[in-house]
């Protein structure tokens, strides 16, 4: 026969496990649906262009080095639906970035607009080879002084070279 004591505590174990595997559960009932996998309806040719200019301009939020049009990932599928909704709805390309822009930053356009915050990111580049050009100017003048002593010695001494 048990001891009741022991029969309690491997009760509130079995409890214990019990609530343990629901709360593990739940986040998997509580996800998300998949996505819609039906294609893309354009009413036109002409939407549908206006529609792959657009989509090629924003970025990928998940991939951050694809655009909207070449990204697999879940999420630009969505964006990419949410697009068309908008433009479907009437809204101007201008309107959309700015809605994304909104919900995501800057970050979602691939050619940011020049203002004071992203002056870096548009002359960064241009910086680093400004100053890549001054590194291997000073390199050339450097060694240009080393080499010219040196040769004008041998040339004395009449090697016939």
């Amino acid at each position: 026969m048990p001891i009741p004591a022991c029969t309690a505590i491997r009760n509130a174990l079995h409890g214990l496990l019990l609530a343990l595997l629901v709360a593990t559960a739940l986040p998997a009932l509580a996800q998300q649906p998949l996505h819609d996998p039906r294609p893309l309806v354009f009413r036109d040719a002409a939407e549908e262009a206006r529609f792959h200019d657009l989509a090629a301009q924003l970025r990928c939020v998940q991939c951050q080095n694809q655009s909207l049009a070449d990204s697999n990932a879940q999420i630009a599928q969505d964006l990419r639906r949410e697009v068309l909704q908008l433009m479907q709805q009437g809204h101007d390309d201008a309107a959309i970035k700015d809605f994304l822009v909104a919900r995501y930053g800057e970050f979602v356009l691939y050619q940011p607009p020049l203002q004071p915050g992203t002056w870096l990111l548009w002359g960064g580049p241009l910086l680093v080879l400004g100053a890549g050009g001054l590194v291997v100017l000073g390199i050339v003048r450097r060694r240009g002084r080393q080499v010219t002593p040196a040769a004008a010695g041998k040339a004395d001494e009449g090697d016939g070279w």
